[in-house]
């Protein structure tokens, strides 16, 4: 079909989809309680003519909008939550805030998820219209931040009747995502002890706050023995309470604990839980351990990945206004100089183009195109897209929404959120996942090899990293 007619349904629903993202900017809401956000989505869906199915898997905000028939059934993933304390007035250069302490959307899911509702609408409109037959499947994913939403509709089944899934993510280049990224669990540790007057008669209390403080000195011994690429990190949630002359009778830690594959990351955080019992044996204190939540690692999918490609080459880098420059230039001068160049992609080819590129790092908007190079890297980060691609053949890219080496989950992200720099780059995504969505739907052949690829790469099955017992 004309790829002009996708691109042309996103330019004329540009503002809807702007308001879309500017809205849930406002709302900023945290993991699980999205609400607003998720009724926005949803009331929207409905009004284009979508089939919105609601709590999905008995989540309250995860959702679905779906268009069409048969096959193929192509999904599109979604994400809309914020992260807490940094709330940032939009369109400065400055850390200020109306809201102190308040959320922000410090990764950009505002931008994400209406930048792929737009690719869904795009596809939604050519299957109304008979240019393309099939399924195009809107998921509303909550959740990405502090409970991996993904993980918990992939534990129940959701994704695996799909021929393929495509997203993206806002971010400082133009770039396809390639290679794994890090499987990752997050767990609670509560101790329990006995308070006690610390002066008079400490001898009858038992520390929790030791109990903590002791858990974590294990963990920077382990560290010298953890595989290659595997890291733990940690928050102390509850320090027992403000008075230092009282013997804390509770204490509690959050970790992350990641590995290269779940497999990994499950047999580390059986040796966190030998320290944190060790803990508690040499304070007398007792623990209690609740997992939070888990992701898996990025199964990649070369197929896939050479169709985002192409269709990132298809869609015009966004134009800036001098206005625009100097805004991206000013909010540039704000990261610590200490930040290099382009360093996102650790391919020497790629990254010595990228330098290149934005002259080591002095450029504020990357507005070119990364070029693709497939080969297997290693992200220390997760997401939870990766269990998604351990169900279905998926594809992830990113566009320049933000400005280049931008720090991540930044006060900085948060006001370049809503402004036009962002919102050029989140329907130059949407035009490029509506792209390619419909190069998969039109061409049987490519679904088919992005199938191979992935029964092969996935053979082993997929391994979710949350049981039954794990409640969101």
């Amino acid at each position: 079909m004309e790829k002009k007619i996708l691109f042309d349904c996103i330019d004329s629903h540009a503002g809807e989809i702007t308001a879309l993202s500017d809205a849930i900017w406002d709302y900023s809401e945290l993991s699980m309680e999205e609400f607003r956000s998720a009724a926005y989505y949803c009331d929207l869906l409905e009004k284009e003519g979508f089939h919105v199915q609601k709590q999905l898997c008995g989540i309250p905000t995860a959702f679905s909008g779906s268009f069409g028939s048969g096959r193929p059934r192509i999904g599109i993933l979604g994400e809309f939550d914020a992260l807490s304390g940094l709330a940032q007035t939009a369109g400065s250069t400055q850390r200020q805030s109306e809201n102190p302490g308040a959320n922000g959307q410090g990764c950009g899911h505002n931008l994400l998820g209406a930048g792929a509702f737009g690719a869904a609408l795009a596809i939604k409109q050519a299957i109304q219209t008979g240019a393309l037959s099939g399924t195009v499947i809107f998921y509303g994913c909550p959740g990405e931040e502090g409970c991996a939403g993904k993980t918990f509709m992939a534990r129940d089944g959701m994704f695996r009747d799909l021929d393929a899934a495509l997203t993206w993510h806002p971010g400082d280049t133009n770039e396809i995502k390639v290679g794994a990224s890090a499987a990752c669990i997050q767990v609670a540790y509560s101790f329990t002890g006995l308070s006690a007057h610390a002066a008079d008669n400490p001898y009858m209390g038992r520390s929790a706050l030791d109990a903590v403080e002791l858990m974590h000195v294990g963990i920077q011994f382990l560290r010298e023995h953890m595989p290659p690429n595997s890291s733990i990190h940690y928050s102390i949630t509850d320090a027992g309470g403000v008075s230092p002359n009282v013997v804390q009778p509770r204490a509690a830690t959050v970790l992350m604990v990641r590995g290269e594959t779940v497999r990994k990351a499950k047999a580390l955080l059986e040796r966190v839980n030998k320290i944190a019992q060790g803990a508690a044996l040499m304070t007398e204190t007792s623990v209690a351990m609740r997992q939070i939540d888990g992701t898996a690692s990025i199964l990649p999918n070369e197929t896939l990945e050479r169709v985002m490609y192409e269709n990132m080459q298809q869609v015009p880098i966004p134009e800036y206004t001098a206005a625009e420059r100097e805004f991206a230039e000013a909010l540039h001068a704000t990261y610590p100089a200490a930040v290099p160049g382009l360093l996102s992609n650790s391919n020497r080819q790629v990254w010595a183009y990228a330098n290149k590129m934005t002259d080591g790092g002095k450029r504020a908007i990357n507005d070119f195109i990364m070029p693709y190079v497939p080969y297997f890297a290693y992200a220390p980060g997760s997401t939870d897209v990766g269990d998604v691609s351990w169900l279905t053949p998926t594809a992830q890219i990113t566009t320049a929404t933000w400005t280049s080496a931008s720090p991540g989950h930044s006060w900085q992200n948060v006001s370049i959120g809503k402004t036009s720099v962002a919102h050029k780059g989140m329907l130059q995504a949407a035009k490029i996942m509506a792209g390619a969505a419909a190069d998969l739907m039109e061409n049987p052949a490519l679904l088919e090899k992005a199938r191979e690829e992935f029964n092969q790469s996935a053979a082993e099955g997929y391994d979710c990293p949350i049981g039954k017992e794990v409640t969101f």
